[in-house]
């Protein structure tokens, strides 16, 4: 078994090379393979790299097309898209790998922690880890993983501006694909929050994951995600 994790960035260049030390860093028993995908129009993430061993692409901006780009790229039978701002808990790549030694799952994704102290996050994190278990739908964020033929035959990732994650769990969730929720904990950064408003931020993910589950086109929702 051989996981690639496939990390779309967008003007990442303070972050990117301490993201790829930790996962280098990741205990695994399997082979692991790191593609970064840069949807930036001078590629500069990928040039503020200086770790060797990662395979980096340039792309179009989108993080769907760019997770599309890496997963075309990728020769590993399970696919890890991995935020950039996003980190795996202890052990998590061996988690994964005993998810996929179990083939009734097409795929997992992880419980979600915030990188913050505050409390209206900590109701964010709980809420967020009891929608995905009612729901089924992880988002982005929980770091999302897929057998790569499964995801093949899925069509991927559409190319939409916003809800690219929750359109393709959707999908697998009407072909009857099943998604394993592991307790374990990724830790996410509270950047987006911090800097629109942690109530501003929240409202403006709520409305826009109920008007998508109405039927409103991605295309317009992009227009109130900056």
């Amino acid at each position: 078994m051989t996981i690639s994790i496939i990390v779309p960035v967008y003007h990442e260049e303070a972050l990117i090379n301490d993201a790829i030390n930790r996962l280098l860093c990741a205990e695994t028993e399997e082979a692991v393979e790191i593609i970064v995908v840069d949807g930036g129009e001078e590629a500069a993430t990928l040039k503020a790299m200086t770790v060797k061993g990662v395979k980096g692409l340039a792309s179009r901006k989108g993080r769907g097309t760019q997770m599309n780009k890496g997963a075309a790229a990728a020769s590993g039978n399970i696919l890890l898209f991995l935020h950039i701002d996003t980190k795996l808990p202890s052990g998590g790549l061996r988690r994964i790998s005993s998810v996929m030694k179990n083939d009734n799952y097409a795929g997992g994704a992880f419980d979600l922690e915030i990188a913050d102290r505050g409390y209206a996050l900590r109701i964010i994190e709980k809420a967020a880890s009891i929608r995905s278990r009612i729901t089924r739908i992880p988002y982005g964020d929980q770091a999302i993983f897929l057998r790569r033929d499964y995801f093949l035959r899925m069509g991927g990732y559409r190319d939409l501006p916003v809800m690219e994650d929750m359109d393709l769990m959707r999908r697998i969730k009407r072909n009857g694909g099943k998604i394993c929720l592991l307790d374990e904990r990724v830790k996410t950064s509270s950047r987006r929050w911090r800097r629109e408003g942690i109530i501003a931020c929240t409202l403006r993910n709520w409305t826009m994951v109920l008007l998508h589950l109405l039927g409103v086109r991605p295309e317009r929702l992009a227009r109130w995600y900056p």
